[in-house]
């Protein structure tokens, strides 16, 4: 009988000791390391804030993108990626290196971010549009299933500069995308070191 009043004693006095909290703090610090590795490194989540991707993605939509394509820069045409917009779309100066971190795990402002799908990269051409509506990629028809005819009311002639992607969104008649900065500085192309991600999941998917 003592013996169980000291083990439950000693059980107190540790619940309520400098060793016990040290251990919670430990591991909540783990947890935070551990989810934000997750989120720069390999998934981060997002939701759908505009019609501009419909009928594709539609507001509120969930989705998960796959940061080690990013990191490697292997992003390719038809490609839907969320990017950071700030020094293209988002008149604010280029992300500092610290804001870049942010974004990897994140943190920050969310308004900063969009989702649009790549059109074109370094060293396209692309033009709207043929005697169909169709855009011209590198001279040939781009067969677009998921966007309307024609397939841009704004006629554009472009060349991709290298390390750079042109985005439209797929609801081309709501879509504020790099056709709405034409004549603008950077033209509407978005570095590729901007990118987030490409999309892997919606909702509870992961394709």
């Amino acid at each position: 009988m003592p013996k169980q009043q000291e083990n439950a004693t000693f059980g107190s006095r540790f619940l309520y000791s400098g060793r016990f909290w040290k251990l919670i703090a430990v591991i909540a610090i783990l947890i935070i390391v551990i989810g934000g590795s997750v989120r720069g490194f390999i998934v981060q989540r997002f939701t759908i804030p505009s019609a501009s991707m419909e009928p594709t993605l539609d507001v509120g939509d969930d989705i998960s993108v796959w940061r080690p394509d990013a990191l490697s820069s292997d992003i390719e045409r038809g490609d839907i990626v969320v990017f950071d917009g700030r020094g293209s779309f988002v008149d604010d100066a280029l992300p500092t290196p610290i804001q870049k971190v942010g974004s990897w795990v994140g943190l920050g402002s969310k308004d900063v971010y969009y989702v649009k799908r790549v059109i074109a990269v370094g060293g396209d051409t692309l033009q709207c549009c043929d005697a169909h509506g169709r855009l011209l990629l590198n001279d040939e028809p781009l067969k677009e299933d998921y966007a309307p005819l024609p397939a841009s009311k704004t006629e554009f002639s472009i060349e991709v500069p290298a390390d750079t992607m042109w985005v439209m969104g797929d609801n081309r008649n709501d879509s504020a995308d790099s056709r709405a900065l034409l004549g603008r500085p950077g033209g509407g192309f978005v570095p590729l070191d901007r990118v987030i991600g490409p999309v892997i999941g919606h909702g509870s998917s992961v394709d």
